[in-house]
């Protein structure tokens, strides 16, 4: 933590060794608590066989953004003084619940009003045994001098250290380490669905984080484009651990304000590459748009299971049916007609359950593995009941076919024509393999190949070099 623009965002990334928090130098870029796993090895004098430390590094904003500068506008021409208290709020709660907090102040601007500010407020929260001062941007040993004028602020001598070039990330690393040498940790990282909420600005992604964790985990405001992080946030519910990932609002890109909505864009990417489902959100009172259907073609693109929730639908008039919205959204969002809908209001926390069982769900649905035996069977079927037509009366046939990857479920077939089963037959044998299959509302991935001769002299030399 820290006043704005003392470089915490760098410092989580180079912690992390690889950009996790959007760095612009525009003060406010960061204003929820954006979250990394990372291990911080042990000092090299700690003895052979000494365990890393998995810890949870968590970066905030910056403390007081606009104290100083009332009515301060951001990149898109909005009055962000609003989101202060909200802001301020985040970070609280992170030095509330920190075991470790990094103090950082800018080595080459030297202290300021606000870097005194935040020293009062800790010793105020009665913190101070958790603290470590950071003087970043130490980019030599030229700079240490100025570094130490961080004493001054009476808590301890600074560790000095740039996150721009690393110089002393040794030192900083072994501190932390030996800080955190006796917490209990439970490192769960590779044991839970990872889910991403998508959608576009303002749908209420953010409101329906909220509403899961009990408590204001993420900002949530009338301003839009409030979330530019993706924010990591684990869940337990009923004996089973989730992590939510709350990205950004989609926009036209034409309508991106600079650098930010751009890596805001991106890091949305990213959350749904890592994620295992994706809950991806509308807003039932506004009609469907471009960027809607636009992000149902990536998440079709990258053939991630996806629920569709609906959101506000406690808002929707009298004179609109579940059934008359399924029939609206099936027509709007084109190649998503197999994907699960749960109504919800996130604001009044209606729906929820059915949200995460429904999440759950897909989850399980797309880590099955079919057996062999069975894949055959059924596809064979439905070539003799209906195979790709050719021009020249050429007939399909199934060679071969498996189940070679789950997340998303990827059936490999060995074909004499590949080129058969390309376009419409490969829709039409999607939708069969759904009804046939336990892939009912999960995306399938196929892959075409033809049989291959085999090179008998290579299999003879392969034969040869492996005995």
């Amino acid at each position: 933590m820290g006043r704005p623009n003392v470089g915490k965002s760098s410092l989580l990334n180079r912690l992390a060794r690889k950009r996790v928090s959007i760095v612009d130098p525009t003060p406010g870029v960061t204003r929820d608590r954006v979250s990394v796993f990372i291990d911080i090895d042990p000092p090299l004098d700690a003895g052979v066989g000494t365990e890393t430390i998995p810890v949870e590094l968590i970066d905030t904003g910056g403390w007081g953004i606009y104290t100083t500068e009332e009515g301060r506008f951001d990149d898109a021409g909005k009055d962000l003084g609003a989101l202060r208290k909200d802001i301020e709020h985040q970070i609280d709660q992170a030095m509330q619940r920190a075991d470790l907090i990094l103090f950082l102040i800018d080595a080459q601007a030297g202290l300021m009003p606000l870097d005194h500010t935040v020293a009062d407020l800790l010793r105020r929260k009665g913190l101070l045994d958790r603290v470590v001062v950071v003087a970043n941007k130490t980019d030599g040993d030229t700079w240490e001098s100025h570094a130490f004028e961080a004493a001054t602020l009476g808590l301890g001598s600074p560790l000095c250290f740039s996150a721009r070039n690393g110089y002393g990330g040794t030192e900083l690393n072994d501190c932390i380490w030996r800080r955190l040498e006796h917490v209990e940790v439970l490192d769960q990282r590779d044991e839970e669905m990872k889910v991403a909420i998508v959608g576009k600005r303002n749908a209420g992604k953010s409101t329906l984080i909220n509403a899961l964790a009990g408590e204001e985990r993420v900002i949530v405001s009338e301003i839009a484009g409030t979330t530019r992080d993706s924010i990591d946030v684990r869940f337990e519910m009923k004996d089973r651990s989730f992590l939510a990932i709350d990205t950004a609002g989609l926009r036209k890109r034409k309508s991106f304000a600079g650098s930010i909505d751009y890596y805001a864009y991106h890091r949305m990417l990213q959350s749904i590459r890592r994620a295992e489902v994706v809950l991806f959100m509308v807003d039932a009172t506004e009609p469907i748009s471009k960027v809607d259907q636009k992000l149902g073609q990536e998440l079709q693109r990258q053939f991630k299971p996806t629920v569709l929730v609906v959101n506000k639908w406690d808002q929707v008039g009298d004179g609109v049916t579940p059934d008359d919205y399924l029939e609206y959204l099936t027509r709007q969002l084109r190649g998503l007609d197999f994907a699960p809908i749960v109504m919800i209001s996130a604001k009044e926390g209606e729906g929820l359950e059915d949200v995460v069982a429904m999440a759950f769900n897909l989850y399980e649905q797309s880590g099955h593995r079919e057996p062999t035996g069975r894949i055959n069977s059924v596809v064979d079927a439905i070539l003799k009941k209906r195979g790709p037509s050719s021009r020249l009366g050429t007939q399909a046939k199934l060679l071969f076919a498996s189940q070679v990857d789950v997340r998303p479920p990827t059936l490999a077939l060995v074909v004499n024509r590949p080129q058969l089963f390309k376009g419409r037959y490969e829709r039409y044998l999607m939708n069969r393999l759904r009804e046939e299959l336990p892939f009912s509302e999960v995306p399938i991935r196929l892959i075409f190949s033809k049989r291959k001769r085999i090179d008998l002299q290579a299999l003879k030399e392969g034969q040869n070099k492996h005995g």
